[in-house]
C-alpha cells in the first residue's frame, strides 16, 4: 500500500538528522510548505512552526487526486487475481502463471523502488508523479492489446516500475500537504484508494470482463491515468527535489522503529496476498461461483475499515492495528477450519476485508512517524521494496501451494505469517507503534 521534495530515497551521503527528535526547524518548514502551489491550493503551514496561523483548508482535491493515483496502482497490480480464468484461456497458460503476473509486477517493484526513487530525488515531485502515471498508461495498453504471454510479463514488470516509484511517494506527498496533526487523516484519504479499488474496482473490472472482455479492464486502465494526469497538474501542489542532505537508505532502516515497521510489511503482505490472488479457485472450491462475489464482499467490507481507521488513526494506531492483525487472523483460522461452507466463506471474507483495509494506513503513517519527516520518502521507499517482495513471495507462493495441496491449504499458509505480524507489534511499543503518537516531530 506509499513525495516530498525533501525525504526522497537517497542513495549517497548521511543525513544530519536521522531521527524524529533531532530534525532541525528548515526542514519542518520545508516539510509544510511547498515551493510551489498551484492554483486553487493554497500552501499548508505547519502549526508547530508557526503558532498562531490560521490553518489552511483541508486539500481535499488534491488528496482526492493522489486517492486516484493510488486506485490506478492497486487495479493494475490485482485486476489479474480476479481475471485468472479468462485471462488463462485466451493467453493459453495455466491459472497459476497468470497469477505470477502479479509476481512479476511485485517483483519489479520490489528490484526498482530504492534505485529509481534515489535516482530521481533530485527531480521535482509533480513531474516525477506524472511521468509513473504516463508509464501505466501504456503498460496497461500493452496488456490489453497483447496476445503473448511473453509479452504481458514483460508489460507488467514495467508497470512494476511505475508502481515501486509511486508507492514510494504517495504517503509522503499527503502528509506534507497538510499541517502535523492531520498528517494520519491525509494519508487515510489517500490510501482509501487501495479501499476502493479492492471494494469496487477489482469487482467491476471482473465483472467488465464477464461482459466484455478481459482486456477491456486493462484498456480503462491505460485511459484512467491519461485524465489524471491533468488533475494531478491543476490541483497537486508541486514540491523540490531532495536536498543533498538527504540519508541514504540503510541510514533510515536504523531509524529506532523503522525496521519493526517493515517487518510487519514483509510477514503482513505474503499472508495476504497468497490468499487474495487465489481467492478465484478457492471460492470455486467452497461453492460459491464466481469469484466476483467473494472479491465484492471482501471490498466492500474494506471501506468500513479503512472509515473505522481514518477516524481511529490519529490517536489509537496501535490498538487499531493490532485488532487488525488479530481479526485478519481469526478470519483465516476460519477459512482454514469451515472453507466448504458459503455462508462462512463470506462472513470470514467479510472480515478479512474490514481488518485488512486500514492495514495500509496504519503501517504507513507509524513509517512516517518514525522516520520524521526529512527521511519519510526513504522510508517509504524502502516500505515500497518489503511490500512488493511480501505480494511477489505470496503470490508465488500460493501458486506453488495451489498446484501441490491445493487451495484449502492458502489459509494456512497465511496464519502462521500473521501471528508473527502480532508478536512484531506488540514487542514494538516502544519506538514502532508508541501507545500514544506524537502530534508533531518535536
Amino acid at each position: 500500500m506509499s513525495a516530498p521534495a525533501d525525504m526522497t530515497a537517497g542513495a549517497t551521503g548521511g543525513p544530519t538528522h536521522l531521527t524524529p527528535r533531532t530534525r532541525n526547524d528548515a526542514a519542518d518548514r520545508s516539510w509544510a510548505t511547498p515551493a510551489t502551489a498551484t492554483a486553487g491550493e493554497s500552501a499548508p503551514r505547519e502549526e508547530a512552526g508557526h503558532p498562531g496561523a490560521p490553518e489552511a483548508p483541508f486539500p481535499v482535491w488534491g488528496l482526492l487526486a493522489l486517492f486516484t493515483a493510488a486506485f490506478s496502482a492497486v487495479m493494475t497490480e490485482l485486476l489479474p487475481a480476479g481475471l485468472l480464468p479468462r485471462m488463462s484461456a485466451d493467453l493459453g497458460v495455466p491459472q497459476s502463471r497468470v497469477g505470477y503476473l502479479v509476481t512479476g509486477y511485485a517483483l519489479a517493484s520490489f528490484l526498482t523502488a530504492v534505485p529509481v526513487t534515489a535516482a530521481l530525488r533530485g527531480l521535482r515531485r509533480r513531474p516525477v508523479l506524472v511521468g509513473a502515471l504516463a508509464g501505466f498508461a501504456v503498460c496497461n495498453a500493452v496488456t490489453a492489446l497483447s496476445s503473448a504471454y511473453a509479452l504481458t510479463f514483460a508489460a507488467r514488470m514495467l508497470a512494476g516500475v511505475m508502481g515501486g516509484t509511486m508507492w514510494a511517494m504517495l504517503a509522503g506527498y499527503a502528509a506534507r500537504m497538510v499541517p502535523a496533526r492531520r498528517r494520519g487523516r491525509a494519508i487515510a484519504v489517500v490510501l482509501a484508494g487501495i479501499t476502493v479499488a479492492l471494494s469496487l474496482g477489482v469487482p467491476a473490472g471482473t465483472a467488465a470482463a464477464a461482459a466484455f472482455g478481459w482486456r477491456a479492464g486493462f484498456a480503462g486502465l491505460a485511459a484512467l491515468p491519461m485524465l489524471l494526469i491533468a488533475w494531478v497538474a491543476a490541483k497537486v501542489p508541486d514540491f523540490p527535489g531532495e536536498r543533498a542532505t538527504g540519508a541514504a537508505p540503510h541510514r533510515v532502516a536504523a531509524v529506532p522503529g523503522v525496521r519493526a515497521v517493515l517487518a510487519v510489511t514483509l510477514v503482513l503482505l505474503p499472508a495476504h496476498q497468497a490468499m487474495y490472488t487465489y481467492v478465484a479457485p478457492f471460492a470455486a472450491r467452497a461453492g460459491v461461483g464466481d469469484a466476483g462475489l467473494v472479491l465484492l464482499v471482501f471490498g466492500v467490507a474494506t471501506v468500513a475499515g479503512i472509515w473505522v481507521v481514518g477516524a481511529l488513526v490519529d490517536r489509537f494506531l496501535r490498538p487499531a492495528l493490532l485488532a487488525s492483525l488479530a481479526l485478519v487472523a481469526a478470519a483465516m483460522l476460519v477459512l482454514g477450519l469451515a472453507g466448504r461452507t458459503p455462508l462462512v466463506v463470506l462472513v470470514a471474507v467479510a472480515v478479512w476485508g474490514a481488518a485488512f483495509g486500514g492495514a495500509p494506513t496504519l503501517l504507513q503513517t507509524a513509517l512516517v512517524d518514525a522516520s520524521g519527516p526529512a527521511n519519510a520518502d526513504v522510508a517509504t521507499s524502502l516500505q515500497t521494496t518489503v511490500y512488493n517482495a511480501g505480494i511477489a513471495a505470496g503470490s508465488l507462493a500460493g501458486g506453488v501451494v495451489l498446484e501441490g495441496a491445493g487451495a484449502g491449504a492458502l489459509p494456512w499458509t497465511a496464519l502462521p505469517l500473521l501471528l508473527a505480524a502480532l508478536v512484531i507489534v506488540a514487542a514494538g511499543r516502544r519506538h514502532a507503534f508508541p501507545a500514544r503518537r506524537p502530534a508533531h516531530w518535536p
